[in-house]
């Protein structure tokens, strides 16, 4: 069975083949902004979770038995400080590992179960970004951070054993490409053990900015410590061309399957929708008779359908937030109260900026977003929310509402409310529209055609994407019934 499936989704991604080391069009498997994708194989299991940044609670994990259909299991860590990103996720003597960086060190979580529960993040006292950790011939245990440098680990992999050495110095690709800036940019090592050889996966060029800027190249040695021999096929993954459909190609980690077939997931841009953040592709790779890898030239020969499992909507029934759900920079769910049909949240601060969020990762160029919104105190709303100076979006105090706008102005619109107001965002391909309604029947627009594609990392930094969020702010609560999520088509 697990034959078939791989076969069927090698033949499902076209791939043009141009020169040894420009490879596939790759496959979409989790749309959105899932970045800095790590993944796992156990047995016939697939697991994989991706940089959480400023997003709680973090490090949502996805199971697949295909590489293709996925579906969230759960996210293991609730809190941690400061921005948390790019992880390692392993798996070593029955105990599961994420390893990530934050605050300028890394840290740990570990769990018996994928499921959890996880422990709660332990310092290791360790500097760098992007770790990738790594066992060798003898089970001692070793942390890959960027800019090629390697620290052992203890055997419980949970502190330093030593010192940390520098051990590669990355692939000098062309000088006349164009990438994000002066420096190489050598992240996100990814390791594996095969025939004789450490082959160590690197991310260079930058992860946003042009789109040509980002790859993921590959080195080999026999020891961790080197000399490591960069890949005659250098980059394996890359994007040659703005007229690409995926920019900024790059964070690539190597695996296999049960099978023996060899599988490269990374993270891009979709081409001009910087909003929707890095998404997670797929497209294969093959095993040289020179014990290399490389892109696998093949013809597309069935179509699959890829799919994450995640239903974005949520009518509040239950006693607690769904996995779809993350909190902005804290992790509160005291602040929740739910009574089978509504969920109320407790408000904060004065104004979006400062408000309480909890915000959904969109998977569509267009969509729409509705919820139903009574104040009780505080004012509550629906909005756009990519950071603390950039949104944009509807807030209600229940006898007016407030228009909140992409260059940060408000304007006020004196309507009649019921007591609620349904708020509706229609996002048409980086184009918003707002509406509003006392029933749910009669909408009234109050904005139309709010560009809203400078919304991303490439003029506000930060690495986040442009995500649907309800928010409270001021005393009190403010209570919504409902939150519906729903693809829509481009209107010309």
């Amino acid at each position: 069975m697990m034959k078939k499936i791989q076969a069927s989704l090698i033949a499902a991604i076209s791939l043009l083949w141009c020169t040894p080391s420009q490879g596939a069009e790759p496959l979409l498997i989790m749309p959105g902004d899932y970045p800095d994708p790590s993944i796992l194989r156990d047995g016939d299991d697939f697991y994989m979770t991706h940089s959480p940044f400023y997003y709680a609670p973090g490090f949502l994990i996805w199971h697949s038995r295909d590489l293709v259909d996925w579906e969230p299991v759960c996210r293991a860590c609730p809190e941690y400080e400061g921005s948390a990103m790019a992880p390692d996720l392993v798996k070593h003597n029955g105990r599961y590992y994420i390893y990530y960086p934050a605050m300028g060190v890394n840290y740990v979580i570990y769990a018996d179960d994928i499921r959890g529960p996880w422990s709660d993040p332990v310092r290791l006292e360790i500097g760098g970004i992007d770790p990738g950790h790594i066992t060798d011939s003898d089970g001692n245990r070793f942390l890959f951070t960027n800019n090629g440098w390697v620290t052992p680990l203890t055997d419980d992999g949970l502190s330093a054993a030593g010192s940390s050495v520098k051990v590669y110095d990355g692939w000098v690709y062309p000088e006349e490409w164009e990438t994000e800036g002066d420096d190489m940019y050598l992240e996100s090592p990814k390791l594996i053990f095969h025939n004789g050889y450490y082959y160590m996966t690197s991310a260079e060029g930058g992860t946003a900015g042009p789109a040509t800027s980002h790859m993921a190249v590959m080195a080999r040695s026999k020891s961790l410590n080197g000399p490591w021999e960069n890949s005659p096929y250098n980059p394996l993954v890359h994007t040659y061309s703005p007229d690409e459909k995926w920019w900024s190609k790059g964070h690539g980690t190597l695996l296999n399957d049960a099978d023996g077939n060899w599988w490269m997931v990374y993270h891009a841009y979709e081409q001009n929708f910087h909003t929707l953040g890095r998404q997670t592709l797929i497209e294969p790779m093959e095993y040289t008779a020179d014990g290399w890898f490389r892109p696998r030239a093949s013809s597309p020969l069935d179509t699959m359908a890829p799919h994450a499992r995640l239903d974005l909507s949520d009518d509040f029934t239950s006693d607690r937030l769904g996995l779809q759900w993350t909190f902005w920079k804290e992790y509160s769910p005291e602040s929740l109260t739910f009574n089978g049909q509504s969920m109320s949240m407790k408000g904060k601060g004065e104004s979006p900026a400062d408000g309480r969020l909890l915000l959904v990762t969109p998977t569509d160029r267009s969509y729409s977003v509705e919820t139903v919104v009574t104040p009780e105190g505080a004012e509550g709303g629906l909005l756009l929310y990519y950071n603390e100076k950039a949104y944009v979006g509807a807030t209600t105090n229940g006898k007016s509402v407030t228009l909140h706008l992409p260059d940060s102005s408000v304007e006020s619109h004196p309507v009649e409310i019921n007591g609620n107001l349904a708020i509706r965002l229609s996002n048409n391909e980086q184009s918003l529209t707002i509406a509003v309604s006392n029933d749910g029947k009669e909408w009234a627009t109050i904005a139309d055609g709010i560009d809203v594609s400078r919304l991303n990392h490439n003029n506000l930094f930060g690495f986040f994407a442009l995500r649907p969020a309800l928010v409270s702010y001021g005393n009190g609560n403010a209570r919504f019934s409902g939150f519906n999520y729903s693809k829509t088509d481009r209107k010309n």
